[in-house]
């Protein structure tokens, strides 16, 4: 939770500073993209394994979906999206858990749905998040004696079983540069895993997303036909 708190201060100040320099408001916009992106991911296993944090190793991912921004009013505006993600994290050799180097991967659908205040051409994000698990492995590196093994992650209340539903919050900011005939964005995420996911040991999904996304805003706001 520290690292989230941090994570608001310091886009607040971010913020702030650009939203002094902008002379538009990014507004009232309306507009629907695709969503390609490589994701960071690793795991939080909680105070009661603390053990484990020395070995931990983010891994990358792809994201691939679609996101959606419903202009409400100049200053505010609710984003959905929705995407297909692959998630993980990887422990070291000598870790307390796997004692050889592991590898763990989710293949997921997100449903992520949050709220956007827009100062100047900054923006923040905020909202929680429903994502669901279809299948997953765990990779283990052999050592002298074993050879590497690879398996299915089963989803079940059996002592190494896993949760399919996992519920969390989606926290970050972005800043929007305006091109000749669309706009960039490069928005800057955190999420932030409420659910434990397995039953053997505590294991909460953790996420940076740095994206970069072009759009075209809609020419008439169908919310607010009334805006320009």
């Amino acid at each position: 939770m520290t690292l989230l708190l941090r994570l608001f201060r310091t886009s607040a100040v971010i913020g702030f500073i650009f939203s002094l320099l902008s002379v538009e408001a990014f507004s009232q916009t309306t507009h629907l993209h695709l969503l390609v992106n490589a994701v960071n991911t690793n795991f939080n296993y909680g105070k009661s394994n603390s053990s484990l944090q020395p070995y931990k190793k983010n891994t990358t991912g792809l994201q691939l979906g679609a996101t959606f921004q419903a202009g409400i009013s100049p200053a505010f505006s609710v984003v959905t999206e929705a995407y297909f993600m692959m998630k993980g994290g990887t422990l070291k050799a000598g870790n307390p858990l796997t004692v050889n180097k592991s590898t763990l991967r989710v293949y997921t659908a997100e449903l992520p749905v949050l709220a956007r205040l827009h100062i100047g051409r900054v923006y923040f994000n905020s909202g929680p998040y429903v994502s669901y698990t279809f299948e997953g492995r765990i990779k283990t590196e052999g050592s002298a004696s074993m050879a590497e093994k690879s398996a299915n992650l089963s989803f079940d209340n059996s002592a190494d079983g896993f949760k399919r539903w996992e519920m969390g919050i989606q926290a970050g900011a972005g800043y929007v540069f305006d091109l000749k005939k669309a706009s960039l964005a490069l928005d800057v995420r955190y999420g932030y895993g409420l659910t434990n996911l397995s039953q053997d040991v505590e294991r909460y999904n953790r996420m940076l997303n740095i994206s970069v996304l072009v759009f075209r805003n809609w020419k008439k706001n169908p919310f607010f036909k009334n805006q320009q």
